[in-house]
């Protein structure tokens, strides 16, 4: 399983050094441009999942004119 955690500067060291005790944890750092890009297909995902709520009758969808007079 992968996870990403995200924690401060200040206390990155503390939380790598107390994983390192764990053999079976794998730390690595991430750069923020990285970061950034798991955040936005987290975020593709998400709007994918909806879309499929929304043709199942889950959620209410909007109609996109309505969607561009907000903007």
């Amino acid at each position: 399983m992968k996870l990403l955690v995200d924690i401060s500067d200040n206390k990155v060291a503390g939380f790598l050094e107390l994983i390192k005790n764990y053999s079976y944890v794998k730390a690595r750092p991430v750069s923020a441009p990285d970061a950034e890009l798991f955040e936005e297909i987290n975020e593709i995902k998400k709007a994918f999942k909806n879309v499929d709520k929304i043709k199942k009758g889950k959620l209410k969808g909007r109609p996109a004119e309505e969607l561009l007079n907000d903007l």
